[in-house]
């Protein structure tokens, strides 16, 4: 939906304002700039209805959305017919994983995974159809840290909890409880922390589990419509890893990867190792039970981390970019 309107040549009374680094100083304040933006472009009222929902002139409402997208507060995306073309055989043929949706996107710079991936995700997101009450796992890593800074579609009302207990670890991709916060927040949602290390002694494992609060997260995770999970690599390829994974254990070497610090190997089989049972994290048996697994990673070195999760069954939606695709393809048919 595009209008030209009319130029407004009088003052405007909301009050000049500066315009990010970089720019040239706007007449208008964000405030003013983003709500114009959210109703014409999110909600496609047209330039009279923001108008008069602003009271302001329709004018008004035509200089105001120019300077939004000048002052980067709107960015327009032109897709290129031929790259959506590639994207989408690519999405069919990884379908044959045995996963009931995949979500491409073209070409992505380590830098900016966030960014690139938030638009997929959103997509898969909107297809779960998430209503209020409704309940939302994250789980922790790198990926899904990214993608909870990121702008993803509104779901009021909606749960978020994480999948599994916090680590004492420094990175903010292992603190759970943050990223839940953040996914919720973005998403106009309700985070539901999870007040327990991922990995507690037996006697404290024993004490939380009749903890009410602990309990009610447990709950949650049975009732889960969506989960977003991210996929770790073989823990032998790994710079970083919870502190609580030995990283000298022999079974490690069997791993293909990890989703939710439960281990599968190379044909995606859950892992037994020495004090998992004691692990404060949902179980491959209640990540198959929930409706929507949405799994999301990329690069070289989880490609057959996804592949063997796909075949394992431990998702049963996936999010990457066009070149992992085409190396999980290439995996597979070798």
């Amino acid at each position: 939906m595009w209008e030209s309107g009319d130029v407004d040549h009088t003052a405007d009374s909301n009050g000049p304002s500066s315009a990010p680094e970089g720019e040239g100083p706007t007449r208008f304040t964000p405030e003013l700039m983003h709500a114009a933006a959210t109703l014409y472009y999110r909600k496609e009222d047209n330039q009279a209805e923001v108008a008069r929902q602003l009271g302001i002139s329709r004018a008004t409402v035509s200089r105001v959305l120019s300077e939004a997208r000048r002052s980067g507060i709107v960015r327009i995306e032109v897709i290129d017919p031929a790259a959506t073309k590639a994207t989408t055989g690519l999405e069919e043929r990884l379908r044959t994983l045995g996963l009931d949706r995949v979500y491409v996107a073209p070409g992505v710079h380590p830098s900016v995974v966030g960014p690139a991936l938030a638009s997929p995700l959103g997509r898969a997101l909107s297809e779960t159809h998430l209503a209020a009450g409704d309940m939302l796992l994250v789980s922790s890593g790198r990926t899904v840290w990214e993608l909870s800074q990121e702008e993803l579609p509104s779901f009021p009302g909606v749960l978020v909890t994480p999948t599994v207990g916090g680590q004492n670890e420094p990175e903010a991709w292992y603190q759970t409880n943050e990223i839940s916060r953040m996914f919720a927040e973005g998403m106009s949602g309700r985070p539901v922390f999870l007040y327990a290390p991922a990995q507690p002694s037996p006697e404290l494992h024993d004490r939380l589990l009749q903890d009410p609060g602990t309990r009610r997260v447990l709950d949650m995770w049975a009732q889960a419509k969506v989960a977003v999970l991210g996929i770790g690599a073989p823990p032998l390829t790994r710079a970083s890893m919870p502190g609580s994974v030995p990283r000298d254990a022999p079974w490690l070497r069997q791993a293909a990867g990890d989703i939710c610090t439960r281990f599968f190997d190379g044909d995606g089989q859950p892992l037994t190792y020495p004090a998992g049972e004691y692990l404060i994290a949902t179980t491959y048996e209640t990540l198959r039970t929930i409706p929507h697994t949405i799994a999301v990673a990329t690069g070289p070195t989880k490609v057959p981390s996804i592949v063997a999760a796909a075949r394992g069954g431990w998702f049963n939606t996936l999010v990457t970019d066009e070149d992992t695709a085409m190396r999980v393809l290439a995996s597979v048919d070798a």
